[in-house]
């Protein structure tokens, strides 16, 4: 009986090859039918990177402004007011002591 069907053997491994390599192009991860997707994760994907982008050119600019041969003593205040809490003579603070009462 094996007799008769090793002629028919590579022409069995062939076609089970080529089934597999369809249904992988079908349906595997860069399969056909996922192209949708991979294109609506690439669209996210490029929205995140111009953010990231737009944050770090903001965050160069901030960093030029505070380097020492071109020091800015606006920005210089302003992030001292953030980071310290530190504020100018003529202004007042006024802290809140619970302030998460003021999320809810």
């Amino acid at each position: 009986m094996i007799q008769k069907l090793r002629p028919y053997l590579p022409t069995a491994i062939i076609a089970i090859f080529l089934t597999y390599c369809s249904v992988q192009y079908l349906t595997g991860d860069k399969g056909f039918f996922s192209q949708e997707t991979r294109q609506v994760e690439l669209a996210e994907k490029q929205a995140q990177l111009q953010k990231l982008s737009a944050e770090r050119k903001d965050l160069e600019a901030r960093a030029r402004y505070l380097r020492t041969d071109n020091l800015s003593k606006e920005l210089l205040e302003e992030r001292a007011r953030v980071l310290l809490g530190l504020n100018a003579p003529n202004e007042y603070v006024i802290r809140d002591q619970n302030p998460s009462s003021h999320n809810s």
